[in-house]
């Protein structure tokens, strides 16, 4: 693992042909990522040359430094609204700040190995924010599309909405023409050419018709944002004040969570594609160092790619050298091309932008939890609109914690106290709930079935459960805890308040517990209250002991018959001196 850190164990047995292999891989992926590149950053409210710096910046060091041997790493369209809405609320320079922090995130998160933590975040989340993500971004691109001028970007998608109807006078059939172009090669080239680069082929198509047969007729990158330029982008440490970090440290966690897991699903994926396995703590490694260096040359928040990871598996990559040739290729177009780049019409991004959205969004997933009418609809529903109408920020922290609640309401529920005795029709004297009834019911003996974590959320239900049932004071208590694999303090207090109260007449006993319900009560000095003689590990242990604690005269025509037992003591044939044999006999087993 150690040489793997210093990049030699990751090229053992390296070879010229894997070398080939990679070459041609990162190539194709390299010559991909351009317009993608240059798209996400627009998208995001920045220049295009920043998406391009930071294809080439974090795309290097996420393959240099990252847990899969596969990852292509890159701006990627979900952090185009939460990157749009730092920069138009903070400024770009704080954007720079908020990169910069969430990778300082992602790599502590190695070091204090909770990266797992990220896998835990529910299904119903990522794809209601997911979603949600490809509706802002597809919506962002209509004005692009149809060629409207004057349309300013806001924060918020009604204020997008509203910009857009009310400047739809202004459409540019020119503008729509090469969108459709566009849009129509990137459809159809996989088809027909499954190895060609879609996105780039009809970008370059359509930009050379625009040229050729309407030029200044449409708007492009260079009219709208000024030339890109052909150089290397400089080094500039941004201002950082703790003011500043107090500021931003919500929205950098936010890109960290995003990135996090985002790069964590791309890993996966490259996984199974080619039977390997990622490093999870190493990526987030990889992740974190790029974010950090990314934004001092001027580079917005990366994350692994999964469309170009992969692109870069079936291209035949075999090493992060693929990788780290797709960085160099867009630094090779970067210096030579940057100037040609300027004459892309805005309108043949557009459609790029609207396929990622439509291929991130999930649908048929998203109405399928929808269609299930559970708390799951409602966690991915919230979180989707959330996202829309607000922001991913609010859409996440308020999707979590409706997730959270959802979560403890089903546990609390799931808890199931309920009377028990033993099946007599069943061979081994089964406990069974079904067989008690008002005519089978021991007035002396109250057995239990606690089921299920004994927590926060349950510890009422399980107090009433009991306490209600129980009125008429019986003698022995005897609670079956075998399936209970958690119990928090609060649930702990209520089982202390319940023998106590009920240790003024009787005796409680507890059967079957589990080692963390045991240690809690050993430390908060339950336990001793009980007492270890009221510990049994089986069931029937503790009702042969709770029988030596029986009021034999009150068993006297009792017509109950709720154990072997009774039908002997209800005719007075077991005296209290066979009782006490009994429980002497009990005792020195070690009872």
């Amino acid at each position: 693992m150690k040489n793997e850190w210093f990049f030699t164990g990751r090229y053992k047995d390296y070879s010229f042909d894997n070398f080939r292999k990679d070459l041609v891989s990162g190539l194709i992926v390299g010559v991909i990522a351009i317009p993608l590149g240059m798209a996400f950053a627009i998208a995001s409210g920045v220049k295009p040359e920043y998406g391009i710096y930071t294809t080439i910046i974090a795309g290097i060091l996420i393959s240099l430094c990252g847990g899969s041997k596969y990852q292509i790493g890159g701006p990627t369209g979900a952090f185009i609204p939460i990157l749009f809405g730092i920069v138009a609320t903070y400024g770009y320079s704080n954007l720079l700040i908020a990169g910069f922090l969430a990778g300082i995130i992602l790599f502590l998160l190695e070091i204090f190995k909770l990266g797992n933590l990220i896998k835990y975040i529910p299904r119903p989340v990522t794809i209601g924010f997911t979603t949600g993500i490809a509706v802002t971004i597809f919506v962002g691109q209509i004005a692009n599309f149809l060629g409207l001028s004057g349309v300013e970007s806001k924060e918020y998608f009604h204020e997008n909405l509203i910009e857009i109807f009310s400047h739809i006078q202004t459409i540019n059939f020119y503008s729509i023409f090469t969108a459709i172009i566009s849009l129509v090669i990137i459809i159809l080239t996989p088809k027909i050419a499954p190895k060609v680069p879609g996105p780039l082929i009809g970008l370059i198509i359509s930009t050379v018709i625009a040229a050729i047969f309407y030029p200044s007729q449409v708007a492009t990158i260079g009219t709208t944002y000024g030339d890109i330029p052909n150089t290397l982008p400089q080094f500039s440490f941004p201002e950082i004040t703790w003011e500043k970090i107090v500021m931003l440290l919500q929205p950098a966690f936010v890109i960290a969570l995003l990135g996090g897991m985002e790069s964590l699903l791309s890993a996966v994926v490259a996984d199974g594609m080619t039977n390997s396995k990622h490093n999870s703590n190493r990526e987030l490694v990889g992740q974190g160092i790029a974010n950090m260096v990314t934004p001092l040359f001027g580079g917005i928040p990366a994350t692994g790619a999964i469309a170009r990871t992969a692109t870069n598996i079936k291209t035949g990559a075999v090493s992060p050298m693929s990788g780290i040739i797709h960085g160099i290729v867009v630094l090779l177009v970067l210096l030579l091309f940057a100037p040609l780049a300027s004459n892309i019409p805005l309108a043949s991004l557009a459609p790029i932008l609207m396929v990622v959205a439509w291929n991130m969004s999930a649908t048929k997933v998203f109405l399928h939890v929808l269609k299930t009418k559970t708390g799951d609809s409602l966690v991915l529903l919230v979180t989707f609109l959330l996202t829309v109408f607000i922001n991913l920020t609010v859409a996440v922290q308020f999707g979590l914690l409706l997730a959270f609640v959802l979560f403890v309401k089903r546990m609390g529920e799931n808890v199931i106290t309920a009377k028990a005795l033993p099946n007599h029709e069943h061979k081994n004297k089964k406990m069974d709930t079904s067989v008690v009834t008002d005519s089978r019911d021991c007035p002396q003996i109250s057995i239990y079935n606690v089921e299920g974590p004994l927590f926060f959320a349950a510890a009422q239900h399980f107090t009433q459960s009991i306490m209600n049932t129980i009125n008429y004071k019986p003698k022995v208590l005897l609670l079956r805890m075998g399936n209970v694999p958690y119990m928090d303090t609060t649930g702990e207090e209520r089982l202390a308040n319940i023998v106590q109260d009920f240790s003024k007449h009787g005796i409680v006993l507890i059967s079957g517990i589990q080692s963390q319900p045991k240690n809690l009560m050993k430390k908060t000095g339950l336990y001793d209250l009980i007492g270890e003689e009221c510990f049994f590990e089986h069931t029937g242990e503790a009702i042969n002991y709770a029988l030596t604690r029986l009021d034999v005269n009150k068993c006297l025509g009792c017509k109950h018959f709720a154990f072997n037992e009774c039908k002997k003591l209800s005719k007075g044939e077991i005296g209290e001196l066979q009782i006490a044999k009994h429980e002497a006999a009990f005792a020195k087993m070690g009872k």
